[in-house]
Parts: structure tokens; C-alpha cells; sequence
């Protein structure tokens, strides 16, 4: 010992290193690298499910938004905590980071706040399209067909949507609504029924604000009074959202009839209700409509007493070429035709000057609905003749036509209206909307075909065009919705309304009643749902669960799947231009996109990031240099880690991070065999690694596999990675179900990154690989073709200048062992080929050689020790 060791500035003897405490450690850091890499794990898959959903294939509302959004968030969290765990403190930034991120996010996907601010109630006769975000579009734009138009509309108000959100937010309701939306799955069908059921119910058991209701009884008053009379009123959703080009919400919400003053405010709060009814959620989910968007404004309009109505198209809405106006009527009022519940006069009126009543079918109409002497609607029975008597004299139908024209002209697109005929003859309009158009390019295409067997069912007609193959399901009562299959044929008496809440599952539709004009026939047009309404006899022929083809087009049942009838169609886009998937686009920009691709780069750190998608890159890349540069001394890496025992001494050094290695080994504490590691990566990195000698190539000096691998690990001026000399060595970090190899083979560096294990979704292989012994040109040539056979592999591989970088995740077991060998038997047999690069037959030779080789990885083989 030199004499200056004794003074107190000199030499210090270093302090012994307890195995035991430094393998403890690592173990602990790479708990925490594990974390993070399991949460970088859970990001990427919540990350491809929300660009999944941004394509707009399948329905989602925004409680899909706002639970994915929050996954993100947290695992993006999870990763900022681990990484501070590896580096304590190390990187506090990345919260101030995440947390300006998540507002920005918040700010697209977060619930509006209802203000109730506004006019309580508004005169229907003041209202227009400028009120639309009062009165909700089915009001607006009555008001202003009959203020522009002079048309003859029902005289009455309008509950607002102000008026609606003073209602929700009384005493928090629509707050508890929002949580118990938040909190159920809407892809349940059990679950949305209970959360409809019980929503509804707290919102008719919750009293009307005072100031509502007293403002609700002076309208009706006011109302009164003008006319001179009492009067009972139509209480109509007219919901923000609604009877808009391409979501009319047909039938989805309540309409209460011929109500009276004593029952009026019930009836508005039943129609508020209505806006949680099962149906209109499960619209509003597959059309992507945000609940908070979906206010609603109740029209309150004089109950007319009806000889006969109806519903017009100003177009066929089958056949978008089809121009003639179409006529739907019955005797009395219109429920029996939106509903669906009775057949229907059907009048076709040509666009000519003059025009022209091209054809008329007359159907037997056993009933008509009327107001009842107090309150409400009730069916009567039709007597004599006038059951077969058409229920519109060529000159009202010529009326109805000329004004459903009027109306489209006016507002610029196809016009679905609902009208009535008084007892004097009087026309008055009840309703004008946009009409959706179907492209029907199976007109004419199967009817009769003589290669076609014969159809068990026969008849009816084309609701909505399309052909459709599933399973028969008979709905007589509405628990049987319930067990609804998904890809089902819906079979039903009555074409409900109440049934559309089923249409995302459906293959096809089928109903002994009901016509094209009903509420659900709108509805599985919207859907793209082929149906075939009036079906005599379908609930008695057709057997539950037998297959059956719904040829809407051909007005034809068959019995097994007529796949000859099917025309391959794209995928429809629900979603497109829809408020949700609006909403999630926003969100997105603030996810998905990644703007730290370069980890060289200076602006590689954490005030760059401008995404959860640059914070995962960033933490990733941080977690990787944090574990494999260690942050503590090289003493405390030698001490934990033991040598594995192999040809060349000195070579491979395994740092066990948890039932890495059996207990067998502990016998040596300085030695590990390879019959004693049970990782699962490792082992089957080793047998790649050492499948098939490496012949060595062109140009190398003669030494064997062994000493060239030798020489090039524990030569210290080969390496130009890293000063330290835990990259001087080749360091398994193991677990059972992890792997990481950082090593020097020949003049190049590589590590590999794995894990493997029984869930799939988290097994993943990363490999980097760069260096070489000959100029950059060849370097740079070797990169791309070590890259092309790893594409072929279906790694994702991305390559600048001689540096590589590969990732395959998401594999099984097995097909991540088959990939693992693969790279094991790449990082042998790569090296200095970089000298032959410039030779394509030689590399061609290679090539070749390499994937024959590959084929007996494909054998599942037991790992071997040499």
C-alpha cells in the first residue's frame, strides 16, 4: 500500500459490494421498467382501437370517447410515474407536459354545460330556422314553412330547450345522468335497458322548476285565449339534432296526443324523458350524436280533429332516381301511418305540368285512430264501405303533392312531410323535414330468377333495398329484445318504432304491417338495414333460428343463404361527419400524433412534447438508456450479475431480475449453465444464436465462431457505443418472461428487447442493430438488407444510415419464439458482411442461405445448452 493512501486525501479502498443488495436493486429498477413497458403496452393497443374508431366503421357514442380517452391518459400517466421511479425526480417536467395535454383534450370531449339560459317558451308563430337552437329543427322549421310559406299550420308553442336545461340541471339531474351513463356499458343490451328504465324514471319522478311550469300553463292560457275556445294540444319532441338531413330520429322520441290542460306538464316532462327511451340511445350511439348536444324542446301545437292524413315524399325514398311523389295515407290521424300499425293508401303523383296521379292502391283500412272525447287517441272500428274507400280524392292528393314540391324548392333539398285533412276539408301541415335518398342499384335485379329456388315468402314491400342472411328472430313482446342475435332477421307484426333500437344488430327486417313512410322504415334506410314491410304470414312461416335470405329488391324470402343474391357493397362509414366522431378527431390531435421521431435530435425532450404519443416515445426512449446505462456503478452491475458458462470464457454475463434463472444455479454463485435459465426470450434468442456455426465471411481472418467472437467482445477498441463496461460485455438482463441483450458482436452493436408470455396483446420484440468494420456505404447497405428480410418477417422496420430498428409485437408464444431465433441467428451471422455488400450475387447467396436456414426454427425444437 503507497504511503499517500494513508493520508486523508488519499486513495480510497472501494467498499465491498453485497451481490445480494445490488441484485435487489436491479431488480427493483426493472419492476419499474416493467411497469412502464406494460403501460407503453396498453397505450399502443387503446391507441390503435381509437384510430380503429376514427375510420367510423362501427357505431360509438361519446361514452366510448371518454372512457378511451381517460385509458390513454392514465397508462400515459403510469409511464410518466415509472420512469421518475427508474430516475427519481429525473423527469418531472413530463407532468407539467401531460397535464397541459390533458386539457386541451378535455376541452373536445368533456360534457357542455346547460346554461338554461333564454326564452322559457316561444309562440310558434315567432319561430323560424334562427330559433333552431331553441326550438330544436321539427319546430323551426314548421314555424317557418308556415310564416314563409303561408301554409296552414296547427296554432301553439314551443317549450324550449332553455326551458329543457333549466329542467336537467334542477337539483344536479343531469349530472347523475351523466355518471350513471358514464358508468354503463352501452354495448350491453342488459345494462342500457336497466340505465334506460332508470334514468327515464328519475326524470319523471323529479318536479318541474316552478317558474317552467307556471310558464308552460300561461303559454296554454295565452293560447286559449287567442282563440277563443279550449283547446287540447299534441305535446312533439322537437330535440336539437332531430329531423336534420340524414339523422331524423324517426319515431325515437315520445309524441303524446290531444292533451289537456290538467295533464299538460306531465306530458312535457314525459316527452323530456323520452330522450334516455332505449330506442333514441341506441340511435344516438350508432349514428354519433353526443348526448349533450341532443337538448330538448317540446312542441306544444293544437290537436286537430283529422278525417284523414298522412305522410308525402317528394321523391321515392328508395330509388333516388325515382322522382314522383310518393303518398302514404290513411283514414283519420297519422299514427297508423308512422307507426307502422296499418296498411296504407298508397297515391304516385307524377312532377308533370299538370301533374299527374300515376297510380293508386287502395288498401283495406280496418280502423282509423281519433282523439278520445277527453284525452289521448283511441282506434275505431271502420264500418261498411268506407274501410275500401280511398281515403284522398285525386284533388287532395294533387294538394299534398303540389305543397311537399313548394316545400322542397324552398328549403333547397327532398322534404319528408306529415300532414292532415280537417272534416271541412282544410289541409294543415304538421311536419316538414329532410328526406333521405337511397341509391338502389338492385332495382330489378332477382325477382323471378329461374336459377332461384322458390321463395318460402312472397310479397310485400321494399321499406329499405338490400339483401340480408341470418338467422330468424320473432319479436312479439319487448323482453324478447333482449336475446335479439346479432346478425339476425328481425321478424315482427307491426312495424314499431320502439324496434329500431335493434337495427345495428340486424341483417334484415321483416313485418306482416306497415309501409314505407313508418317511422322504422326511415330509420333502417338511415341504417342501410334491408327490410320488406307487409309480409303476410311471416311470424307463422318462418321458424326461429332457421337461416333465411331477405331479398328487399325482389320482394322475396328464402329459405338458407342465396349468397348468388349478394352484391359485394362497401363498408358504411356510421360515424362520417358524425358530432362524436367530430369530437374524437379533435381529441386525437392531441394522441395520436407523434412528433419526436429522432432520438438523436436536440428537441428529444420533454418541453417538445406536444402528444400522449410524443410522451410514451419519450419515456420509452428515457426508460431503455435509464435501465441499460443503470445510473449507479459498474461494481454494483458485476457484483449482481453472474457469467454464463459457454465456449468462450468471459463472454455472456446474466443479471437475473426476478425467476430468471432456477434455483439450481444459486449452488454457483459465480456461474450460470444454460440449463438453468428459464427465460423464456432468452432461451430462445440462444438457440438462434447458436443453430448454425457462422462460416465467417469473405475476407475475415481464419479463427473459428468462437474466437472471432472472442476477440470482437472483449476487445475494448472495437467499441464505439458507449465508455462503459457493462457495453463492453454481452449482458443478458432476464426474467422469466423477459429479455434484453446488449451486446458487441464483431465490429457491430445490436440489442434485443422481448418479452414473451401467455397474454398475447403484450408480447413484443424490439431489435436495434448498427456499426460495422467497412466504410459507411457498405454499413449502410448491410442495415437495409438485414432490414428487407425483417420486413418480410413482419417486423416494422425503420433505418437511418447504418443505424436499424425493428419491432414485431402482439405474436403469440410460439410465433414469438420462431422471430426471436430468427434475430438470434442474425446477430451471429451478420457480421462483417458489410465487406460483401457491394456484391449483389454474393449478397443474393446470402440471402438464400439465411432463409433456408430459417426453416428449421419453424420446427418447434427444445433449446440448446452449446
Amino acid at each position: 500500500m503507497s504511503f499517500f493512501d494513508w493520508l486523508p486525501f488519499g486513495k480510497k479502498k472501494k467498499e465491498s459490494i453485497d451481490p445480494e443488495l445490488a441484485r435487489q436493486m436491479l431488480t427493483d429498477r426493472y419492476n419499474s421498467f416493467r411497469m412502464l413497458i406494460q403501460a407503453n403496452t396498453r397505450m399502443h393497443e387503446y391507441v390503435a382501437e381509437l384510430e380503429e374508431a376514427l375510420r367510423g366503421y362501427t357505431p360509438y357514442g361519446m361514452h366510448y370517447v371518454r372512457a378511451q380517452c381517460t385509458r390513454i391518459s392514465v397508462s400515459t400517466y403510469q409511464m410518466i410515474k415509472y420512469l421518475n421511479e427508474l430516475k427519481p425526480d429525473g423527469y418531472l417536467k413530463l407532468y407539467d407536459r401531460f397535464e397541459e395535454i390533458q386539457e386541451r383534450i378535455a376541452e373536445h370531449i368533456e360534457p357542455v354545460q346547460l346554461t338554461g339560459e333564454g326564452d322559457l317558451v316561444l309562440n310558434l308563430n315567432d319561430v323560424g330556422r334562427e330559433q333552431i337552437d331553441l326550438c330544436g329543427p321539427k319546430m323551426a322549421l314548421l314555424g317557418e314553412a308556415g310564416a314563409k310559406l303561408d301554409l296552414n299550420i296547427p296554432p301553439g308553442f314551443v317549450v324550449s330547450t332553455a326551458a329543457f336545461n333549466l329542467f336537467m340541471n334542477s337539483g344536479g339531474l343531469q349530472k347523475e345522468i351523466d355518471r350513471r351513463i358514464q358508468s354503463t356499458d352501452l354495448n350491453d343490451r342488459n345494462e342500457i335497458f336497466q340505465l334506460s328504465s332508470a334514468v327515464m324514471g328519475l326524470i319523471l319522478e323529479t318536479e318541474l322548476p316552478e317558474e317552467l311550469s307556471d310558464a308552460i300553463l300561461d303559454a296554454y292560457d295565452t293560447l286559449c285565449a287567442e282563440l277563443g275556445r279550449e283547446v287540447n294540444l299534441a305535446v312533439r319532441s322537437s330535440a336539437l339534432g332531430e329531423d336534420l338531413e340524414g339523422a331524423a330520429f324517426a319515431g325515437q322520441y315520445r309524441s303524446i296526443l290531444n292533451v289537456g290542460r290538467a295533464s299538460l306538464t306531465d306530458a312535457v316532462k314525459e316527452v323530456m324523458a323520452s330522450k334516455y327511451s332505449l330506442q333514441a340511445m341506441a340511435y344516438r350511439n350508432n349514428r354519433g350524436l353526443r348526448d349533450e348536444d341532443m337538448a330538448m324542446s317540446v312542441g306544444c301545437i293544437e290537436m286537430i280533429h283529422a278525417s284523414s292524413s298522412g305522410v308525402a315524399y317528394s321523391r321515392s325514398p328508395v330509388n333516388v332516381r325515382d322522382r314522383n311523389v310518393n303518398i302514404y295515407s290513411v283514414w283519420g290521424l297519422p299514427k297508423a301511418v308512422v307507426d307502422g300499425s296499418a296498411e296504407t293508401d298508397e297515391f304516385i303523383v307524377s312532377r308533370g305540368n299538370p301533374a299527374q296521379v300515376l297510380r293508386t292502391e287502395i288498401a283495406e283500412k280496418n280502423s282509423r285512430f281519433v282523439c278520445d272525447t277527453a284525452e289521448g287517441v283511441c282506434a275505431t272500428v271502420q264500418l261498411g264501405e268506407e274501410a275500401f274507400q280511398p281515403s284522398l280524392s285525386e284533388d287532395q292528393a294533387l294538394l299534398v303533392s303540389e305543397t311537399v314540391i313548394q316545400l322542397e324548392d324552398f328549403f333547397g333539398i327532398p322534404q319528408d312531410i306529415e300532414w292532415t285533412f280537417t272534416d271541412d276539408g282544410t289541409f294543415v301541415l304538421l311536419q316538414c323535414r329532410p328526406l333521405l335518398l337511397i341509391e338502389n342499384d338492385n332495382e330489378e335485379h332477382a325477382f323471378g330468377d329461374p336459377d332461384l329456388p322458390a321463395p318460402l315468402l312472397s310479397g310485400g314491400k321494399t321499406a329499405s333495398p338490400g339483401v340480408g342472411i341470418g338467422p330468424v328472430f320473432a319479436i312479439r313482446k319487448s323482453a324478447d329484445k333482449l336475446s335479439f342475435p346479432d346478425g339476425g332477421v328481425m321478424v315482427l307484426k307491426q312495424a314499431l318504432p320502439n324496434r329500431a333500437a335493434l337495427l345495428d344488430r340486424c341483417s334484415a327486417v321483416i313485418t306482416e304491417q306497415g309501409g314505407l313512410a313508418g317511422h322504422l322504415a326511415n330509420v333502417a334506410r338511415e341504417f342501410g338495414v334491408p327490410a320488406l314491410f307487409g309480409v303476410k304470414d311471416a311470424l307463422e312461416k318462418l321458424e326461429s333460428g332457421q337461416i333465411v335470405t331477405v331479398d328487399a329488391d325482389g320482394h322475396a324470402v328464402y329459405s338458407g343463404s342465396m349468397d348468388s343474391l349478394v352484391t359485394e357493397k362497401p363498408r358504411k362509414r356510421l360515424m362520417k361527419g358524425s358530432p362524436v366522431q367530430a369530437s374524437l378527431r379533435k381529441a386525437a390531435r392531441y394522441i395520436v400524433r407523434l412528433n419526436l421521431t429522432d432520438s438523436d435530435s436536440p428537441d428529444f425532450r420533454p418541453s417538445k412534447c406536444r402528444t400522449y404519443h410524443d410522451i410514451m416515445r419519450f419515456c420509452h426512449e428515457m426508460a431503455v438508456r435509464e435501465m441499460f446505462g443503470f445510473g449507479i456503478s459498474d461494481e454494483h452491475i458485476a457484483a449482481a450479475s453472474r457469467q454464463l458458462v459457454c465456449n468462450v470464457p468471459r463472454q455472456f454475463w446474466i443479471l437475473d431480475l426476478g425467476n430468471g434463472v432456477s434455483d439450481e444455479s444459486e449452488i454457483n454463485q459465480k456461474c450460470v449453465f444454460m440449463e438453468h435459465v428459464r427465460s423464456i426470450p432468452m432461451r430462445a434468442l440462444w438457440a438462434g444464436m447458436q443453430a448454425v456455426v457462422w462460416d465467417g465471411p469473405p475476407a475475415i481472418h481464419g479463427k473459428g465462431l468462437m474466437s472471432v467472437m472472442f476477440e470482437a467482445t472483449m476487445n475494448p477498441n472495437l467499441n464505439v457505443a458507449s465508455r462503459s463496461s457493462y457495453t463492453q460485455k454481452n449482458y443478458f438482463m432476464i426474467s422469466e418472461n423477459y429479455c434484453c441483450l446488449q451486446s458487441r458482436f464483431g465490429f457491430h452493436f445490436c440489442s434485443v428487447e422481448s418479452l414473451v408470455g401467455e397474454r398475447t396483446v403484450e408480447n413484443y420484440a424490439s431489435f436495434q442493430f448498427k456499426g460495422g468494420a467497412a466504410n459507411p456505404e457498405r454499413r449502410i447497405l448491410r442495415a437495409r438488407f438485414i432490414g428487407e428480410i425483417l420486413e418480410e418477417l413482419d417486423f416494422r422496420v425503420r433505418i437511418r444510415e447504418d443505424n436499424l430498428n425493428a419491432r414485431l409485437e402482439g405474436l403469440d408464444r410460439q410465433d414469438m419464439e420462431y422471430h426471436l431465433k430468427v434475430l438470434g441467428y442474425l446477430i451471429t451471422h451478420t457480421r462483417q458482411l458489410d465487406m460483401i455488400m457491394t456484391s449483389p450475387k454474393q449478397v443474393e447467396t446470402y440471402r438464400q442461405r439465411f432463409f433456408n436456414d430459417f426453416k428449421r426454427f419453424e420446427v418447434k425444437d427444445e433449446v440448446s445448452e452449446t
